[in-house]
């Protein structure tokens, strides 16, 4: 054994070992600190706020990166489309009952609906 990375055993169970090891249990370790302390923070306090602040301004980043540079399939919708999608599900979102399902739902009928309209599959 060379060392614990992704390469580093040759057997057909290392991979999957690798990715419990290294990306499901330190995420949900703090999860489960996340929920264990939850009930005794103040949805009010600074901290709080603060950590709301930063989870929020983290998933406003990935979907303006899934946005404007795009990877993958998503490549191939031209920018207009991923940006009406976006504003579609923004919406959507606000004006009825933010309900973050219905603003998904609308945000992909736009998404994959223009493009499927226009031929572009």
């Amino acid at each position: 054994m060379n060392a614990l990375t992704y390469d580093g055993i040759d057997a057909a169970w290392w991979p999957y070992v690798f990715i419990l090891l290294a990306g499901w249990l330190p995420t949900d370790v703090w999860r489960w600190l996340g929920v264990l302390s939850a009930g005794r923070l103040d949805e009010r306090s600074p901290a709080v706020a603060l950590a709301r602040t930063i989870a929020t301004s983290l998933v406003a980043a990935v979907i303006g990166r899934l946005v404007l540079v795009p990877g993958g399939s998503l490549e191939a919708i031209p920018l207009p489309i991923r940006i009406a999608a976006l504003a579609t599900g923004f919406a959507a979102y606000f004006w009825l009952g933010r309900q973050t399902l219905v603003a998904i739902l609308f945000a992909e009928v736009v998404l994959l609906g223009v493009p499927w309209a226009l031929g572009m599959f």
